[in-house]
């Protein structure tokens, strides 16, 4: 693989280190988050704000840090074994951290009123609905996988450095999107009951199966980067992904809330039975 080499302290433009942008962009991230918390728990002192999902934000971000700082990212311009756990961070870990803080709640419950009611708008808009949709999820996260190591556009993003922050934005994106649809506590109109999302959430466990077997065996793959490195690296991936994608069955066991039962239609001669004066 033509990673360029970076060490720790390398100079993004010789300007500063390429470690302080994405520092700043998940301090920025924390700031944020807390902020709308305290404007969350002063409009509304009796719901307050779980700490539970604050905690799962920090861990979110963390996960984050952990992959876009030294030492796992100079790991990684280096290393398929180092990509490869940085996507796993970056794609599967960290966007469930952050799905589970429940960040639109949060946006919700912050804003005035109407403001909330122009982002429940947004949400309820049709390309909110498709773009929400398993299917454009799946496609998105999990089938991007396979236009980025069967073709040569892995090794055209390796080969320029520029180019790894947007990967990352959509390895952080598209995953979140998934993990949102298949078991994020935020209010998701288009969202499919329980079974068809566990069968969606069966079909991204098969494509990562599919795709990480074919990169171990080198059907198909188009990665510049040793053998040893590359089996290395689908074993992170096969591996790392099923623990990833058995945390998302398990977030969505645990957010699952079975749909109160309608009460029977009575029936027609019973409600005029009921309206009958004695």
């Amino acid at each position: 693989m033509d990673h360029h080499v970076h060490g720790p302290g390398h100079d993004a433009g010789g300007g500063f280190p390429e470690w302080l942008p994405p520092a700043l962009v998940l301090s920025a991230a924390v700031g944020a988050y807390l902020l709308l918390v305290r404007r969350a728990r002063l409009r509304n002192p009796a719901l307050g704000w779980s700490r539970r999902r604050t905690g799962w934000f920090l861990t979110g971000v963390l996960l984050l840090g952990v992959a876009s700082l030294p030492p796992v990212a100079p790991f990684a311009h280096e290393d398929f074994r180092g990509h490869m756990v940085q996507h796993m961070l970056i794609g599967m870990y960290a966007p469930l951290a952050l799905v589970l803080a429940a960040p639109v709640t949060l946006l919700l419950r912050a804003l005035p009123a109407a403001r909330g009611r122009q982002v429940t708008g947004v949400l309820h808009s049709p390309p909110a609905r498709v773009l929400t949709h398993p299917a454009v999820a799946l496609a998105l996260s999990t089938g991007s996988l396979a236009v980025l190591y069967f073709t040569p556009l892995h090794n055209a993003i390796a080969a320029t450095p520029a180019a790894h922050w947007p990967l990352h934005v959509h390895f952080l994106l598209s995953g979140y999107l998934f993990a949102h649809v298949i078991a994020g506590p935020d209010p998701a109109p288009s969202r499919p009951g329980v079974r068809v999302r566990l069968v969606y959430l069966g079909l991204a466990i098969t494509a990562h199966a599919v795709v990480s077997q074919l990169m171990y065996g080198g059907f198909w793959i188009d990665v510049r980067a040793p053998v040893p490195q590359v089996r290395a690296g689908a074993e992170i991936m096969y591996y790392g992904g099923d623990i990833a994608e058995l945390l998302l069955a398990a977030a969505l066991v645990t957010t699952w809330r079975p749909e109160p039962r309608r009460p029977a239609a009575r029936e027609p001669a019973t409600d005029r039975e009921a309206t009958v004066p004695a």
